[in-house]
């Protein structure tokens, strides 16, 4: 089999999962298959120096930027910084960016892990695409690059030959769809399970739950959001909630905008999405039952929110990540 050429990029402070998650993959992969898979990681950085990763672990690269040639699959990892109030943003180097733009030309295709999704776009190859990246700096990314359709809730996005994934373990299931795009869904299967993974997490699956979204600044939307779990069989109005913080219904829209950067319909929905998620996977009830007690009231209803925000259907995910299913 013809050699498969893979180029992780190196950098100081890198997330260290971000570069040793991928390989860990491929390699795996031959486990599985007959004969050799043709893949042969390399790990390249500016210089043969050490490269010292946000975890304190050294690291050291195989190659330099220089001497890569042609490239199958280019992958870059992030990193980040955190300032005096935990605000997290992530890192871009220009040199980095310069290599990275100039490996891409080369590559068959190009990766980008967590939060490395802001060096491809600072490198232009997110232009007119859609991506994501870890939710902690979804938002730094839209900001800095509006030319990127910047979607924060999958675990990782195709868009042509540019994959961009989501934060830290996810890589897995980044590569994961590499190697099932390489070898076909059964082979990634497999590797999953040696991974002792989940066997296919859908790309369109959340990154987080609802219940992890960084809480609101207003103290009244706060109140809201709870108000909403502990109402979500309801039928929760747009005037319902307006009347429960004393606002009008226009100045509530405006409200979940600012605060939670979308419309009350389409938090109501995701909270719906994810108490639902949360029955598939630790009952046994009925579709129909789940569906009324997330104010879904049919199963058509249910079916259409998860296909919309998971890009699955309810039958499919209680199939993958029921706790105590047997793969």
């Amino acid at each position: 089999m013809a050699e498969r050429l893979i180029v992780i990029v190196l950098f100081d402070r890198v997330d260290l999962l971000d570069v040793t998650g991928p390989p860990e993959v491929f390699a795996l992969l031959q486990r599985e298959v007959e004969g050799p898979t043709g893949y042969r990681v390399v790990l390249a950085a500016a210089s043969m120096a050490p490269v010292t990763t946000s975890a304190g672990v050294r690291i050291l690269p195989d190659v330099t930027f220089a001497g890569v040639g042609r490239v199958d699959t280019l992958v870059v990892p992030g990193a980040v910084e955190i300032d005096g109030a935990r605000r997290v943003s992530a890192v871009v180097d220009p040199g980095v960016v310069a290599a990275v733009a100039t490996l891409a030309r080369r590559a068959r295709r190009v990766a980008s892990v967590c939060v490395g999704a802001h060096i491809l776009a600072a490198a232009g190859l997110l232009e007119g695409k859609r991506a994501t990246t870890h939710w902690s700096t979804a938002q730094q990314l839209a900001r800095e690059h509006p030319e990127v359709i910047v979607d924060a809730d999958p675990i990782y996005i195709r868009d042509e030959n540019v994959w961009t994934g989501a934060g830290l373990t996810a890589c897995l299931d980044l590569t994961l769809a590499l190697v099932a795009d390489d070898f076909g869904d059964e082979v990634a299967l497999r590797v999953a399970r040696q991974l002792v993974m989940y066997l296919k997490r859908p790309s369109g699956q959340s990154q987080f739950s609802v219940s992890l979204e960084p809480v609101s600044t207003t103290r009244r939307i706060e109140d809201l959001r709870q108000y909403i779990t502990r109402n979500i069989a309801g039928s929760l109005t747009v005037g319902e909630l307006a009347a429960q913080i004393h606002v009008s219904e226009r100045q509530l829209t405006r409200i979940f905008r600012t605060e939670l950067g979308c419309t009350p319909a389409a938090y109501i929905e995701s909270a719906r999405v994810e108490v639902a998620r949360q029955r598939l996977e630790t009952s046994d009830d009925t579709l129909q039952k789940i569906a009324a007690a997330c104010g879904f009231n049919t199963i058509d209803t249910l079916a259409r929110a998860f296909r919309r925000k998971l890009d699955t259907t309810p039958h499919e995910y209680r199939q993958r990540f029921r706790i105590g299913a047997v793969p």
